[in-house]
């Protein structure tokens, strides 16, 4: 199926139940018009970080089901897989060949060596410090192979997320032969997980390196020519490099709205709001809530830096449960610049201010994605926190069936749920289309959908002071 201009979810195969029948089942019952699409958070067998550390893509997970199981849901949704083209699993039988074989492994190649990229006398302290690191140590691991030599191997993120060398043909065929085998089993979107690291070149921060990165994507896009799926590249950093990806003509993230629409909830200044709507391209797809923490850095420039620090001092005063401590080493955070919650708790647990987020998202410019536990209206899982000291866990909680039964009692995911169907439902919404943003006063916005022929016209008029919104379509007034 390609891809459809629909609301997409967001979720793991293990958290709307316990496998990808419950998800299946929930859908049919609960979501089926509020929901085109689904973004299945990785299925394949992984060695940690809950999936992004895969061994392979051509199976799913025993524990999640089966491709006939995926397969089932492609037949009623629009599906995005994700493709970690920076790194595979340690455990994975690629590496564990190379382990074994160093040298004489036909994978040799597909990881890539830090020893060998150097030149002689190479990286000095300031190589080192140029590098755009997610963790205070240089990049590497050191491994020890059967034959009991040693070399250092790039190793970006996880201990057990091994770097690719995405420039030889070993590694080139191996994303190529996984990407064909996801779109054959359905894959309408194939998000590019990290891919701003895959290119590493002397000289540079190892981040978003052009015009390398250009080929890259690409490369990708010619794998994928001949079936129905396109890419999604995923970047959290400044707005710039997504503006950037967007004008080479690929779907981008919006990860600057979250805090921009928090920083417009708890000041009641549409201003900022306003600014950003204006600049955004319509290829794209809008978050409040994914997997991650809520991305800062993404907001820089968008917001001033003193009112990103009011928006985060304000955060951790009214989200509910929210510590410093939950977005910190101690609770396993690889990103500083990510804040862990709910979008629900970061709005404290207030009903009508998280819908009025929901309704802006919708109306902004792009096709909204709603992670699991926003659909829901979920609160922070501290328990589940605690358990694990898993920072990013306040935010991944397990839904057993019946709690989903109640959870969609509540009026607020009952307004949710009819938000959703309408944005599906109504042509104004065209991606083709137009969208307008006005400020009657600083404390109102007003966003107009227009179809491409201007036959279609949906508007939201939001209050953020009084906390009130008017949506109308085609000047018939809607409620939810």
């Amino acid at each position: 199926m390609k891809l459809q201009n629909k609301a997409m979810l967001i979720t793991y195969a293990d958290s709307l139940g316990h496998n990808l029948k419950d998800l299946s089942y929930v859908m049919d019952h609960y979501f089926k018009k509020a929901i085109g699409g689904i973004h299945l958070l990785p299925i394949f067998p992984s060695n940690g970080d809950r999936g992004f550390s895969p061994t392979r893509y051509d199976v799913v997970d025993p524990k999640f089901g089966s491709w006939e199981d995926v397969e089932k849901l492609g037949q009623q949704y629009y599906l995005m897989f994700d493709f970690m083209i920076n790194h595979l699993s340690k455990h994975s039988a690629y590496f564990q060949d190379f382990e074994a074989k160093h040298d004489q492994s036909k994978y040799s190649d597909l990881f890539l060596s830090w020893d060998k990229f150097w030149p002689a006398g190479r990286p000095t302290q300031k190589d080192i410090d140029l590098i755009y690191k997610r963790k205070a140590k240089a990049p590497y691991q050191d491994i020890e192979f059967k034959d009991g030599s040693h070399e250092k191997m790039w190793n970006t993120f996880g201990p057990d997320q091994m770097d690719l060398d995405v420039r030889t043909k070993t590694t080139q065929e191996f994303i190529k032969n996984n990407l064909q085998n996801l779109a054959k089993h359905g894959a309408s979107l194939i998000r590019l997980d990290a891919f701003a690291y895959a290119i590493k070149k002397l000289d540079t921060n190892d981040f978003f390196v052009e015009p390398e990165i250009w080929s890259l994507l690409e490369e990708v896009n010619d794998y994928l020519k001949d079936t129905p799926a396109t890419i999604l590249p995923e970047i959290h950093e400044h707005y710039t490099m997504p503006f950037k990806v967007a004008k080479h003509g690929y779907f981008i993230y919006d990860f600057a709205l979250p805090m921009v629409l928090l920083y417009s909830l708890y000041s009641g200044n549409s201003t900022q709001l306003a600014n950003w709507l204006k600049k955004c391209p319509m290829k794209q797809f809008t978050t409040l809530d994914t997997h991650d923490g809520l991305g800062v850095v993404d907001a820089k420039d968008v917001l001033t830096d003193e009112q990103i620090d009011y928006t985060t001092k304000k955060l951790y005063q009214i989200g509910a449960n929210v510590k410093k401590k939950y977005s910190s080493a101690e609770y396993h955070n690889l990103d500083i610049y990510q804040i862990n919650t709910t979008y629900y708790s970061a709005l404290g647990n207030d009903d009508k201010k998280y819908f009025l987020a929901r309704l802006l998202q919708i109306f902004a410019p792009g096709i909204p994605q709603i992670y699991y536990v926003g659909l829901l209206a979920g609160e922070n899982d501290i328990k589940l926190l605690e358990k694990t000291k898993e920072g990013r866990d306040i935010n991944r909680h397990y839904y057993e069936l019946d709690e989903i039964e109640k959870q969609v009692q509540r009026p607020v995911v009952k307004s949710l749920i009819k938000l959703l169907e309408f944005r599906n439902s109504v042509p104004a919404f065209d991606l083709n289309g137009s969208v307008e943003v006005e400020t009657p006063s600083e404390h109102e916005i007003v966003i107009t959908r227009i179809n491409k022929d201007k036959t279609e016209v949906a508007s939201a008029h939001v209050d953020l002071k009084n906390l009130t919104y008017q949506v109308k379509y085609n000047d018939q007034v809607f409620v939810f």
